[in-house]
């Protein structure tokens, strides 16, 4: 597929409308109640008619989310306010330039009812702003799948059949699609899933277009595009279940009505973005591969409203998330933008009338943790920011860096470094999942840190998702590396940085959440040590406690993937005898993904063995950084801060 040809730019005259605060000479040391506000300002979206700006606003420490609605025309006017109390607002959709749906969640219980099985529970309501009035409805848990402008008073809504026992990858459990009637409360069921073709895609005119499923006789995963002449699901692709490789449906080529575009790695290391032939079956041109990390996705039309689901960019992932574009009015929007926003980073047009000439803009980056602008008429506004009491010059750069590993592979690595001069005492933060991607553009935690004087590092240790098959494999394929080689490639991170002059061999820690606070137990017992403390964030104490609650669920590559991870790494449980340093052991009280008995059991553990630690438990706490409120982000920003000054080795870190 060729890109497509450059349209005749309309020209856009921005103005920039403000203000920005002076840089200091030295960066100012902020109070950690600043980094434990939770994000001022969320999900700004235009009307359809781009007359009106809805956005989610937190006013205070302890604040309820509030939905703000404003005149497009007046910013400064004062905006229309209203909250779901005692609910609280997670998202909402326009549905129209009049209603709008609000999803929300609430906390129903006080402990959980097991793995993944939390104490939130979420209702949508409608909000007519005409009336001023809320429709709350009854159904709970429901995903909003698609909104349909041509149909404004309904939605499509998906089911879950609940907590799963299936041997069936958990991600193909059948849903259950329905057309909800917002004006009625009334819904009209369109498929209930079964395993074979379970999961469906609907375009905003409530059509399906694609689904995924799973083959339990033969065992391949499966999916799906719809023939809308025929009215029927053609099977374009097959997977077999112990294969490691990926296939992703993006979109339908907008060159080509017999062409899908999907990114797969269609038999090489690293996932390509591929136009595909569903008809026939077969790889038809590969558009876009890079030799040194995956492709990544996809980015669609800034104006949904009127092109919903076009493919217009094809996204990698590097020092930051890139696009390669193969829409070039697109294109030109984009680099006008990178050029007018302040600290311009990931920009990305977050809403756009159907008019196409209103947009809101978000921008995040090191020196912008999340900032929304508002153009109109040629003229960009700040609405408002994320975090609005930082200084840009404050903020702490971000590196991309790679250095080697002991045995010889490439590891890549962003590096947060404070202000001054090193070398500097130094956290290793390393990510969670183990088997995700992380590109760091604005993280809290680091640039908390790195305000406080710590370098950061956050090490794509083997096992990461972005860089190839290889790599990714190569975190479990001969055994377990957890604890093993995939904590030397963390440590190996060090040595360079030490190397470079950048940090203080005699002042290092390790601080990570979830598979993160895994890696910061097994540091904690490492010979020799490198560390000087650990800190351990909701972290996997037993892995073969925790891969128990779901070794039923898993089939063929990710039951080898969390088997060969879980059951052969390093387990901590079994090794506390060996901590040899201070630690800090940090965990929510309602973890539904890691369970509390994970500390239980590793403090139990400590406890026999006569080893010093201390513990700090965030009530009402979940395992997602979410559900951490206010309250909840100070006490382990605190908690973390002073035990680093205070009980960090010999004299603090």
């Amino acid at each position: 597929m060729k890109p497509i040809t450059t349209l005749k730019l309309i020209s856009i005259m921005l103005v920039l409308w403000v203000t920005f605060i002076s840089s200091v000479a030295d960066a100012k040391v902020y109070p950690l109640e600043y980094f434990a506000l939770r994000e001022v300002v969320k999900n700004v979206e235009v009307s359809p008619d781009g007359k009106k700006l809805a956005l989610i606003k937190i006013a205070g420490a302890g604040g309820n989310p509030t939905i703000e609605i404003y005149d497009t025309d007046n910013l400064q006017k004062e905006p229309f306010r209203f909250n779901s109390d005692p609910m609280e607002i997670q998202n909402f959709y326009w549905l129209s330039n009049s209603h709008i749906l609000v999803y929300n969640r609430q906390k129903v219980r006080d402990k959980i009812e097991g793995f993944n099985q939390g104490a939130f529970e979420y209702l949508f309501a409608l909000f007519d702003l005409e009336k001023k009035k809320f429709k709350t409805f009854k159904e709970t848990n429901a995903s909003v799948v698609s909104v349909l402008p041509d149909k404004q008073d309904k939605v499509i809504l998906s089911f879950s059949p609940g907590n799963s026992k299936s041997t069936v990858d958990e991600r193909f459990r059948p849903l259950s699609y329905y057309e909800f009637d917002l004006k009625k409360g009334t819904k009209k069921l369109l498929y209930r899933g079964k395993v074979a073709l379970g999961q469906i895609q609907f375009d905003r005119k409530g059509n399906p277009t694609f689904a995924r499923g799973f083959d339990i006789t033969k065992g391949n995963y499966l999916w799906f595009v719809r023939d809308q002449e025929k009215d029927e699901w053609i099977e374009v692709f097959s997977n077999h279940e112990d294969s490691f490789e990926t296939f992703s449906i993006w979109g339908f080529d907008p060159l080509d009505k017999n062409m899908i575009l999907v990114t797969a790695h269609n038999g090489k290391d690293k996932v390509g973005f591929w136009s595909y032939d569903y008809k026939n079956k077969k790889f038809a041109e590969l558009i876009y591969s890079r030799s040194d990390v995956d492709v990544t996705g996809a980015r669609y039309h800034s104006n949904t409203w009127k092109h919903p689901g076009l493919v217009t960019a094809i996204a990698y992932a590097t020092d930051k998330v890139h696009y390669e574009y193969l829409d070039g009015n697109e294109g030109a929007i984009y680099q006008q933008l990178d050029k007018l926003i302040p600290n311009a980073h990931r920009i990305s047009i977050e809403s756009r009338a159907i008019n196409e000439q209103t947009f809101v803009i978000s921008n995040r980056g090191p020196h912008d943790p999340g900032s929304y602008y508002l153009l109109k008429n040629g003229k960009l506004q700040l609405v408002g920011s994320q975090q609005p009491l930082f200084n840009a010059e404050d903020l702490a750069d971000v590196k991309y860096i790679q250095y080697k590993s002991r045995d010889g592979k490439d590891i890549r690595a962003y590096i947060t470094i404070p202000k001054g001069k090193g070398p500097f005492p130094t956290i290793v933060m390393p990510h969670g999942g183990p088997f995700v991607q992380e590109v760091v553009e604005y993280d809290e935690w680091a640039q908390m840190l790195a305000n406080n004087g710590y370098l950061v590092i956050q090490p794509q240790y083997r096992g990461s998702l972005g860089y190839g098959l290889e790599f990714y494999k190569s975190a479990f394929i001969k055994g377990g590396e957890g604890g093993r080689k995939m904590q030397d490639d963390k440590d190996d991170g060090i040595a360079y940085l030490i190397k470079e002059g950048l940090t203080d061999p005699d002042r290092v820690a390790l601080y990570g959440w979830s598979y993160g606070g895994y890696s910061a137990l097994t540091a904690a017992t490492r010979t020799p040590q490198i560390h000087q403390c650990v800190i351990a964030g909701a972290a996997v104490s037993d892995p073969l406690y925790q891969v128990n609650f779901y070794r039923d669920r898993a089939r063929g590559a990710q039951l080898k993937e969390q088997e060969t991870m879980w059951v052969d790494s390093v387990s901590p449980v079994k090794e506390a005898e060996k901590v040899n340093v201070p630690l800090l052991i940090i965990h929510g009280s309602i973890d539904q993904r890691v369970p509390p008995k994970h500390a239980e059991l590793y403090i139990d553990e400590l406890k026999k063995h006569n080893k010093s630690y201390k513990y700090v438990e965030l009530d009402g706490a979940d395992h997602f950084y979410n559900t951490l409120n206010y309250d909840h982000q100070l006490k382990l920003y605190q908690s973390i801060i002073d035990f680093l000054k205070n009980d960090c080795g010999p004299g603090g870190l």
